[in-house]
Formats: structure tokens, C-alpha cells, sequence
């Protein structure tokens, strides 16, 4: 391909969902040419299988009123375990309200409040008052002091991404979708787009834009069991790592739901315990309540997901061929109930489990679920290292979300984030110039052609699918929920090994035009190097914070880890290198996350 065939826009944005439709939105209402590049049409994007809800301080129902923007920002706070940056969390939860209505605004059926009074499922009485009817209904979320979660029955991430796609087609923006971005075009010191491989023929094309938006998501499928779709592979997060100046940041925060459906791994939403479900173990005992006596199955996920499997370690577990299970009780709630807020709850466990949840118990155990870290940004989404470069969403460490994320607040960061970056990006490129260097463009692309050949012609004896499941499984294995120094070790070491013979890969097949085992051994390196930055940064970070759980070091260490993990991958290195920027505290010192567990900091000397 010559560098002159190259598609050429103001504004990149590489990634479909929420988070890369709203810089879009955003960019374009500022009257930029904007082009978006997805693997998948926008409407498929992981987005849309979101199910829970969006948080926003509103205070229109019972259980919500009193709720403010500073509530939010202190559970938040609390939720991160202190691991985020504050100033951020502030920004987030003053944009939050904004975002939701104006989301009504474009077309969101928000559920709405009905007024009268309601009983809970643990008997108290509540009152939605006359002059709330109509407004947005909110939903309690685990880790809030108020019912805070917006939503759309349990459809709000299809709702969301629907309304956000006709925005996109509205305002014009141009999307191509069936590309994958595989490397970006860099000088080591600015950004000038990225180099995409076509899903449909195989070929390479280079798109160059003033500003580049990585907003791709997560990494879950590099775990052997994610909630996340099967694209959720960490190509945006991959990519930006590969330019050996750009940093990932808190690698090791990796989340983990409650409640993944066994065997499937698919979410059911957190909006089932907010609604009143119950979680039982083998001997139908609602266990939570002993762990947790005040929030029970409302603590944060990272402590529910803890609970959960602590209590199938010491013998509780429902045992099944896929291994030990708990029980997720909603039966209690009601038909009519599943049905309204809860349907694509009821039609999962139909489809996938072949129950009905209004009789039966559902199958549950914690699964991979989301990254709280991400390529590195500012407060305004500019990445670390390149100007130009910008991310968003799942796929960026803002920091909002520190070492944990508390539920509804990822559907909230998308477009919240992807306001306040298309805004950033909208002034960038007024004062950017067009000065895109030929010979680099074309290198690029012409290294991507070589890289096909290379493998085309390999006698290497590594086979890329086999080399994935292993990652895969010592992820899983050595770098879940419960962490201790053997078991990460043996994990750097033998990710370290799979990278080193994925030089060696061979294909089985003829490799020609959009053969997805192509695409799969391309995007393996990228993804091991995830892989050891996870492993590595859980290695090194001696204590337990959020979803970060060091069993040798129980407890929160303040003294030497109130900061985050920046790690880098220099040219032809084998391993990530570690660095660390103090975490902003401007408000909130740290303290008890309130959730019951021995949270609170170390002391020094302990």
C-alpha cells in the first residue's frame, strides 16, 4: 500500500462501544470530520451487553434521597480502596447527572419512577413520593449508600448503545467496521494514526488523523473464563504498550463479577442482588450476611467475589462438573418482576441454562470481568508518552476506578470520559497541523505486510491457539482473585517462556487472505506482553488493595503503596518495566472502606 491510499480524518477513534461513539459524538458536534474503526458493527460492541445500570446522583427515589455529588465521590474513593485519582473522581461525579439526562434527552427509555409505597424484599417498607413520578428511577448497586444506579430494565447498555449509534449516524461520522487496528503510527514523540488489518481481505491500510482515540475495551479474554465478549482481547491497551513509550497503568487491578453463570461465564447483572436476590451456598444458607452484616450482598464486587470463594474453599460449594458453584436466588422477587426489570436475566437463564429463574436457583461463581487499568491518561484522556494519543473508556486508566470499580459506574465512565475527551480532542485538533511524514507511514504498513510474510514462511513448531490456552489457564490459575508470591512467580516465569516461543509460530493453514489465524498470531505477542504486565505488577505490589488480593500481605499498605503502577515495554525488551506515580489525594484521606473486611491500612512497623 502506498502512504497516498491512506484514509485521512481529523479524529481517529479506534473502538465502537460507548466510550468511542461519545468522543465522536462529542468531536463532531464541535464540527470535526471524525472516522471510527471497529471489529464488529457498532451495535455489537461489548457496550450493548451491559445490563445493570449507569450511576448518577439524581436522588428521585426513596431509597436515594439526600444523595449528592459528594456521596458518590466518597463511595467511589472508597470503592478504589483509595487507589484512584481524586480529582478525577470529583470531575466524574459533578458530569455524571449531566450525562444521564442528557442521554434522555437523545432517546435513553430510562425506567421511571412510580410513585406509592413499595416493599423491600427484607420487609421495610419505602415511599416514592408524587412529585418524583415520571422521573428517572435509580436501583441500589453494591458499595453506594444510596440507590444511585439508572437504568433501562436490565437492558441498558443495548438502550445506551443504540441511542449513542443514531448520535453517530446523525451527526455523520464515518465508521468502518471489520478492521482491527494492529499498530500504531508513531515517532516516539507524537501519534499520526494507526495501521489496520482488513477482517474481510486480509490487507493493510493506514489511517492517519490529527488525533488518535484508543477506546477498545478490555482484556478479559486473556483469562480462560471472562464475562467479556470474545473481542475483548486488549488490542487498544496491546498496541499502545508495543510503542515502548506509552505506559499501562495498575495492570495488576483486575476485576472479578460475583456472578458469572456456570458454565457459560455470562454476567448476570449485579442489579440482581440490588433488586433483593439472595446468594446461597450448598445447604441453600444465605451465607453473606455472616462475612458482611451491614451491605451483605451489596458490599463491593471485590469483596463479594472474595466472600463467595472463600466460602466454596472451606467446603460450601455446589459441586458440578465444572467444578464448584453457589446459588443466586431471585425467585422471591417475582414473575412479574423478572419480567419488567430483570428480562434479559430471565431470557439468559432460558436460553443458557435451560431454567426458569422464577423456580429455579441460578448457577454463580466470580469470573473475570473488567480492567481497571489501562493506557495511562491525564484528567483530560491525553496518554502518557505521545501527543496525539488519546484513550477512553475500559481501555484507559483515567484513574476513576483505582483497584476497584464499583458496579454502574463503568457505563457512567464511558460517557463521562467520552465527553470530556471529545471535548479535549475537539481543541487539540484546531491548533493541530496536517504533517503526516510518507516514509513513515509506509514503513509501518510495509512492517505489518512483512510480519504476514514472515509467518507465511516460518518452520517455527509453536502452534498460536495452543500457546493462547496456556496463557489463558495460568492466568486463570495463578493471577485470580487470590494472589500469593509462589503462584505469581510461577506465573511471570511461565507467561515469560509462552512469549519467548511465540517468536516460533507456525501456521496449519494456508494463511491467505482474512484467515483468522493470521489474525490470531498477530495479535498473540500483544497480548502475553498484557498478560506479564499483570502478572508482574501483582508480583512486585507487596499488598492487598481493592481486587488486588495478596494472600502473604493481607492488608492495605499506605506507607509504601499509595501509588500506581506505570509499566512500559521498551523496544526488544522480554519483560515490563515498573514504574510508579503517587496516587492524587485532594479530598478524602484514606481510611475503612466501611465493607467489613480488615481493610484499614498497615501501620508502620506492623
Amino acid at each position: 500500500m502506498k502512504w497516498q491510499d491512506a484514509h485521512i480524518t481529523e479524529v481517529l477513534v479506534i473502538g465502537a462501544g460507548l466510550a468511542g461513539e461519545r468522543v465522536a459524538v462529542e468531536a463532531a458536534s464541535h464540527g470535526h470530520e471524525c472516522t471510527i474503526l471497529s471489529l464488529v458493527p457498532p451495535r455489537r460492541s461489548h457496550s450493548t451487553a451491559a445490563q445493570g445500570g449507569m450511576q448518577a446522583s439524581l436522588a428521585n427515589v426513596a431509597m436515594g434521597y439526600g444523595d449528592n455529588t459528594d456521596l458518590h465521590f466518597e463511595d467511589t474513593v472508597k470503592g478504589s480502596d483509595w487507589g484512584c485519582e481524586q480529582d478525577v473522581a470529583r470531575r466524574f461525579v459533578n458530569l455524571a447527572p449531566i450525562a444521564v439526562r442528557q442521554l434522555a434527552a437523545w432517546g435513553v427509555p430510562w425506567t421511571r419512577v412510580k410513585a406509592g409505597k413499595k416493599i423491600l424484599p427484607d420487609g421495610r417498607e419505602i415511599e416514592d413520593l408524587p412529585e418524583k413520578e415520571g422521573l428517572i428511577a435509580q436501583r441500589a448497586f453494591g458499595g453506594t449508600a444510596k440507590w444511585r444506579t439508572c437504568y433501562a430494565a436490565d437492558g441498558t447498555g443495548h438502550v445506551l448503545q443504540y441511542a449513542m449509534d443514531s448520535m453517530v449516524l446523525k451527526l455523520g461520522v464515518t465508521v468502518h467496521d471489520r478492521l482491527e487496528a494492529v499498530v500504531l503510527i508513531h515517532d516516539g514523540e507524537k501519534c499520526y494514526g494507526a495501521v489496520a488489518r482488513c477482517l474481510r481481505t486480509g490487507e493493510f491500510r493506514a489511517y492517519l488523523a490529527k488525533a488518535t482515540v484508543i477506546a477498545t475495551g478490555g482484556y478479559g479474554r486473556i483469562y480462560g473464563t471472562s464475562t467479556n465478549a470474545v473481542i475483548n482481547e486488549g488490542s487498544g491497551m496491546a498496541i499502545a504498550l508495543a510503542t515502548g513509550v506509552v505506559p499501562l497503568g495498575n495492570m495488576e487491578a483486575v476485576q472479578f463479577h460475583p456472578t458469572g453463570i456456570v458454565p457459560t461465564n455470562i454476567l448476570v447483572t449485579e442489579g440482581c442482588r440490588g433488586d433483593g436476590g439472595f446468594l446461597l451456598d450448598k445447604n441453600l444458607h444465605r451465607f453473606m450476611p455472616d462475612y458482611e452484616p451491614v451491605k451483605k450482598e451489596l458490599a463491593s464486587r471485590d469483596v463479594v467475589s472474595r466472600r463467595m470463594m472463600y466460602h466454596i474453599n472451606q467446603g460450601f460449594g455446589v459441586e458440578s462438573p465444572y467444578g464448584p458453584h453457589l446459588w443466586l436466588d431471585i425467585r422471591h422477587l417475582g414473575r412479574e418482576h423478572l419480567c419488567t426489570n430483570l428480562r434479559e436475566v430471565s431470557t439468559i437463564c432460558s436460553n443458557f441454562l435451560g431454567i426458569d429463574c422464577a423456580e429455579s436457583l441460578i448457577p454463580v461463581v466470580p469470573t473475570q470481568h473488567y480492567s481497571m487499568g489501562g493506557v495511562r491518561t491525564n484528567i483530560d484522556g491525553d496518554a502518557y508518552g505521545l501527543r496525539g494519543l488519546f484513550a477512553a473508556g475500559e481501555s484507559a486508566c483515567w484513574d476513576m476506578h483505582g483497584f476497584n470499580r464499583l458496579g454502574g459506574n463503568s457505563l457512567a465512565e464511558t460517557l463521562v470520559m467520552g465527553m470530556v475527551v471529545g471535548d479535549r480532542v475537539a481543541d487539540y485538533v484546531k491548533e493541530a497541523v496536517v504533517d503526516f511524514p510518507p516514509t513513515l507511514v509506509s514503513d509501518f504498513v510495509k512492517q505489518q505486510e512483512q510480519r504476514v510474510k514472515d509467518l507465511l514462511a516460518s518452520k517455527g513448531s509453536e502452534y498460536v491457539y495452543d500457546l493462547r490456552k496456556q496463557m489463558e489457564e495460568t492466568l486463570s490459575n495463578k493471577v485470580g482473585i487470590f494472589r500469593n508470591e509462589g503462584d505469581l512467580k510461577a506465573a511471570v516465569e511461565k507467561l515469560s517462556e509462552l512469549y519467548g516461543r511465540c517468536q516460533q509460530l507456525r501456521l496449519r493453514s494456508n494463511g491467505l487472505g482474512p484467515n483468522p489465524e493470521v489474525g490470531a498470531a498477530l495479535r498473540l505477542p500483544g497480548m502475553l506482553r498484557l498478560a506479564l504486565c499483570i502478572a508482574d505488577g501483582a508480583l512486585q505490589r507487596t499488598e492487598s488493595r481493592g481486587s488486588h488480593y495478596r494472600e502473604d500481605y493481607p492488608k492495605r499498605d499506605d506507607a509504601n503503596w499509595l501509588k500506581r503502577t506505570l509499566a512500559y515495554w521498551r523496544p526488544d525488551a522480554q519483560m515490563p518495566e515498573l514504574n510508579y506515580e503517587p496516587v492524587t489525594i485532594i479530598e478524602l484521606p484514606p481510611g475503612d472502606r466501611g465493607y467489613g473486611e480488615a481493610s484499614g491500612a498497615t501501620q508502620l512497623g506492623d
